[in-house]
């Protein structure tokens, strides 16, 4: 009846919680002491709540009783049903105090924190790279391992990360150009294209010298500048015919020169080039104008 007339006689004496009943201020209890009397006798995970078990014990089952309405995909525990359902309202409540990102779950805003406060708790074993994320020290790591498990199907190029493989896939083997230049309607197949583009309308040069005032547009445009004007950073060197380059990108290009290799094909026609650049320009035979 207590529940009923809103009487709360039982209170917690660690914090300025109450409770209509004694057995809830118990249960609560076990916020405080980190007491988990209900153990799963699969894992060795334990619990404060019956209930709390219950669910967990659907990871062990496979049983996803917590469907979502708007597509297919289901879950073991409630709480996981609530948080995905974020994906379809777009709801964003866990919010950064420090700069204007929001995040649709709490552990997400957890880790971006870490941008804030400069921690990068997972350090490579294999040189000084630090990451805030494990995910990010995971990728990071195919760089020593020589890992690319993202393969193109339409060439013969892999990929350390899936983001890489779909950018190569729109640059090169798609002539789609979604992105237009708001000044001069030129269309574009990144978003990261065309805000390069818009600064030659602009006069933005964001990349600046910290030797001269030289300022540039791209970034590469200024590593390029560091290294033949002041000799800052590495050339990247052809060990066939000991040409130099400041791009990693440029001396893998010439060094197909070397092999006589052309690994991008048009999926046109049975053409094959060396770059990629110049399978751009001739896909444009092909288009329908």
């Amino acid at each position: 009846m207590r529940a009923h007339r809103g009487e709360k006689p039982y209170k917690c004496d660690t914090c300025d919680k109450v409770f209509s009943q004694s057995s809830h201020l118990s249960t609560h209890m076990r916020v405080h002491t980190g007491d988990k009397p209900y153990k799963c006798q699969t894992c060795d995970k334990a619990f404060s709540r019956p209930g709390h078990l219950n669910e967990h014990m659907r990871v062990h089952t496979g049983e996803k009783s917590y469907k979502c309405r708007t597509c297919d995909k289901a879950f073991s525990v409630s709480g996981n049903l609530n948080r995905h359902m974020r994906v379809h309202s777009g709801e964003k409540p866990h919010k950064c105090s420090l700069c204007d990102k929001a995040f649709s779950q709490s552990e997400s805003l957890n880790k971006h924190m870490r941008v804030h406060a400069g921690e990068k708790p997972h350090k490579c074993d294999l040189c000084d790279k630090a990451f805030s994320e494990s995910g990010d020290l995971n990728v990071h790591m195919r760089v020593h391992t020589g890992d690319k498990p993202y393969k193109c199907s339409l060439c013969d190029k892999s990929f350390s990360q899936s983001g890489s493989l779909e950018s190569h896939k729109r640059r090169v083997h798609s002539n789609r150009r979604p992105y237009d230049c708001r000044y001069c309607l030129k269309l574009f197949k990144s978003k990261y294209e065309l805000k390069v583009h818009v600064r030659i309308h602009t006069g933005a040069k964001p990349y600046s010298c910290s030797h001269c005032s030289d300022c540039f547009v791209q970034r590469g445009q200024l590593k390029a500048h560091l290294l033949t004007s002041h000799n800052e950073g590495t050339w990247f060197t052809c060990h066939t015919c000991q040409k130099k380059f400041s791009r990693n990108a440029s001396l893998k290009t010439h060094i197909l020169l070397h092999r006589r290799a052309k690994p991008y094909v048009c999926i046109e026609c049975p053409k094959r080039f060396f770059t990629s650049e110049k399978l751009k320009s001739h896909l444009l035979v092909h288009l329908d104008f």
